[in-house]
């Protein structure tokens, strides 16, 4: 019920903005709603609730939510790739949605990050990681709203989506390369999980 509020106090505010975005957001986003029933969240909640997390560490600061990498894990302190714990069997199903929203070979998602927000927690301006390609993202528990911007002039080109429980979005193209993205801080508990593939020649 909580999330159902949060999701309707958020929706207030985006509805002439959703009309709006429906030619103006960024090229390569893309938004899809429930691609899992509320039994299949609960589960993976669940699952993510037992998980080894660590608090996300840059160059010695550590943020508010807290992180653990599959297959792959980038290092920032050394500013490389290392390998990681193998997929756990939830992860592995997961990924077939995430192939199938992004229609794209599920063997190639060969590293998956799963964020736990704590309310007040949020993630500032970034764009991933060279080395990764596409980016396909899920939503579970609270929602949040994704911003985008990118530099136009002496000022920043802005937008906005709200990212609803249950739902996935996919980042390629422009989205990807040319639009940063961050999110504001959480009002309540979310996890979100994030599946990428690997640009060839940079892995």
């Amino acid at each position: 019920m909580a999330a159902a509020r949060t999701v309707q106090r958020l929706k207030s505010g985006f509805k002439t903005q959703r009309e709006l975005f429906g030619a103006g957001l960024p090229e390569g986003f893309r938004y899809r709603e429930n691609v899992l029933t509320e039994a299949e969240e609960q589960t993976l909640a669940g699952q993510f609730a037992q998980l080894p997390f660590r608090p996300f560490e840059f160059h010695g600061y550590l943020g508010k939510r807290r992180i653990v990498s599959y297959g792959y894990r980038y290092d920032y302190g050394e500013r490389a790739l290392r390998d990681s714990a193998a997929f756990p069997e939830f992860l592995v199903s997961l990924r077939g949605k995430a192939a199938a929203i992004a229609d794209l070979p599920a063997d190639g998602f060969e590293q998956a990050l799963v964020t736990e927000y704590a309310a007040g927690a949020g993630i500032g301006w970034h764009r991933d990681k060279p080395m990764f390609r596409e980016v396909v993202a899920f939503s579970f528990l609270a929602p949040c709203v994704l911003r985008f911007r990118r530099k136009q002039g002496d000022t920043w080109d802005r937008r906005k989506w709200l990212l609803e429980p249950r739902s996935a979005y996919v980042l390629s193209g422009p989205a990807r390369w040319e639009w940063y993205h961050s999110i504001p801080p959480v009002d309540a508990l979310r996890y979100s999980v994030t599946f990428r593939n690997f640009v060839p020649e940079r892995r």
